[in-house]
């Protein structure tokens, strides 16, 4: 391969001609091609229960058993709003795809397509791939394939399936299972020049056979291996660079495997259905002490498309965590294509539900695409900046009212520009350092929201980044109904939960309950139950009698009703 990002090139050639080309005037060093252990996916236990859930009723596509592993990153709601993924290009680096003859993947559009392995243009088994792995060799990456972008309702129906897709047979299963780093490379710089925005892969240094030209741990600092420097570069160019975190957490090895120790590569992490970590997930820190992974998704008994005689299947593995964020984030780019790799990073990380402390099990949590595509963003055109914003739910606000307030209290109206989008003009003369803000409007009741519930938007203009400030609002009388996360999330046995009522008009106080419920709805327990007048109020919540699992908390105070999402972790 030709590595122009390196200014380097590989090459099979007889060890008797090294000394002949290193003493070439051109080139500089020789250094051997290392082998690069793909993640091989979690095999599920042969009696393992499956959710074969339903359609809800609300949803514009029909998920069928799918449903769990999108459900739990908000996805339906998200392809509800419109969004699946259009005008974005997504590259997948893999083992091979057997994408045309799958009902769930044969009408996808795919733009280009390579075999870096033997250099040709068919990324499905051919004649090439031999029985040595019993034909197996396109099993991987199909299934990557169509948990990112797979339709067939009823049965599959991926996050980003409108999306365009650039597929790269970058990984060689024999026995050993492993591919090798150029390879990945030169098809970095291959998706780059055809105009790709986003790239996903499922490799990952681990632990190898004794030889002199292994990695260990203390390689894994975001600037030593190959394929991580490459990701580096192709998000220097402005791709977004996803990796799955590993399966090594129940290994010696343990920790996240490289390109995942990337500096700006965002590193995928799993969970199970009820958003606890999965075992076999890898963990952080990197070498050099940063968090890692960045998020996580569902990738414990996720279904995929299968080649076999049966159409699907589950597995379980971050290889298949990766590739729901990698849809996520095409949601996100198709939403707001304005936005360039950085902010998509930053809204990612900021999208997740373990944002207050981030760790180096799950980082900064569980991300949801419908806080993704929500969070406000920043875009400057022409020299003027715009705040800019999506309300899912504008369909039960009275537009007119949607403002921004500064921490100052100044108020900006927003304008609706088109269907969901409003955006704001900042001031002139606002300067470059961070500028705190909220979001304020009415519901059709009339009652005042505020967004976020207790916090501040920090704009930072010259990065053109948002991130959220915890600082507290004070002590003084809310404006509007606030119901915030509940905190420590996840938790065991005990949370705090906070919420605040507004000095009414025609009333000092409110009837106001708050109840806890179970993921099929059941009523737990009632925590409030009473009148309620202006102020701040927090109560707290023991599940020390119930398991593992999501449960909500609902809000209801007049005609207003909010409903938020916890973890018990056990």
């Amino acid at each position: 391969h030709k590595l122009k990002w390196f200014n380097a090139v590989s090459a099979i050639i007889n060890s008797s001609d090294l000394s002949t080309v290193k003493n070439l005037k051109f080139v500089d060093k020789i250094e051997k091609v290392k082998k690069l252990k793909s993640i091989t996916p979690i095999k599920n236990n042969a009696n393992q229960s499956v959710n074969l859930n339903k359609i809800n009723a609300s949803d514009v596509y029909d998920y069928g058993p799918s449903l769990t592993q999108y459900q739990l990153s908000d996805i339906p709601q998200v392809h509800d709003l419109g969004f699946t993924g259009e005008g974005i290009t997504i590259g997948i680096l893999d083992s091979g795809f057997e994408w045309k003859k799958l009902t769930s993947l044969k009408d996808r559009n795919v733009i280009a397509e390579h075999d870096f392995i033997y250099n040709d243009n068919v990324t499905a088994n051919d004649s090439k791939d031999t029985t040595e792995n019993n034909f197996t060799q396109h099993n991987h990456g199909t299934a990557v394939f169509s948990i990112l972008a797979g339709f067939d309702q009823g049965n599959l129906v991926g996050p980003a399936f409108n999306s365009n897709f650039i597929l790269a047979k970058t990984e060689y299963i024999p026995s050993e299972t492993h591919a090798e780093e150029d390879n990945y490379a030169a098809a970095l710089e291959w998706m780059d020049s055809i105009g790709v925005d986003i790239t996903t892969s499922s490799l990952g240094y681990s632990e190898f056979d004794a030889t002199d030209f292994s990695y260990t741990y203390a390689d894994m600092n975001g600037s030593t291996t190959i394929v991580t420097k490459a990701a580096e570069f192709a998000f220097e160019r402005g791709i977004v660079v996803i990796t799955s975190a590993g399966n090594e957490g129940n290994n010696s090895w343990y920790y996240i495997t490289a390109p995942g120790d990337g500096f700006n590569t965002l590193t995928i992490g799993a969970v199970t259905s009820t958003n606890l970590l999965a075992s076999f997930s890898s963990h952080g820190p990197t070498f050099d002490g940063r968090i890692k992974p960045e998020v996580v998704a569902m990738g414990s008994n996720v279904m995929h498309a299968t080649t076999g005689k049966s159409p699907y299947s589950f597995g379980s593995g971050t290889s298949y965590s990766a590739p729901i964020v990698a849809g996520i984030t095409g949601l996100l780019m198709s939403a707001h294509p304005h936005l360039t790799n950085k902010q998509v990073r930053s809204i990612i990380m900021n999208s997740g539900d373990n944002l207050a402390n981030p760790n180096n099990d799950v980082g900064y949590g569980l991300v949801s695409a419908l806080k993704a595509i929500e969070y406000p963003n920043l875009e400057t055109v022409a020299g003027i900046t715009y705040v800019r914003k999506i309300f899912s739910n504008s369909a039960n606000i009275n537009e007119n009212t949607i403002e921004i307030v500064t921490e100052s209290g100044t108020k900006l109206p927003m304008t609706k520009i088109d269907n969901l989008y409003f955006r704001v003009e900042l001031p002139v003369g606002v300067n470059e350092q961070n500028n705190r803000i909220y979001f304020t409007y009415k519901d059709l009741q009339n009652n005042e929201v505020r967004e976020p519930s207790r916090e501040f938007y920090n704009l930072y203009i010259d990065q053109s980044l948002v991130s959220v400030d915890e600082k507290n609002t004070g002590n003084e009388i809310p404006t509007s109904f606030i119901l915030s996360q509940n905190y420590p999330n996840p938790f065991n046995p005990s949370t705090t939960i906070k919420f605040a009522i507004p000095q009414l008009t025609n009333n000092n106080s409110a009837s106001v309950q708050l109840k806890v419920y179970d993921i099929l709805g059941s009523e737990i327990t009632t925590l409030v139950n009473e009148t309620k007048s202006a102020g701040n109020y927090s109560v707290e919540f023991n599940a020390n009698n119930l398991p593992s699992g999501i449960y909500f908390y609902q809000l209801r105070a007049g005609d207003f009703s909010q409903t938020k999402k916890m973890t018990v972790l056990k």
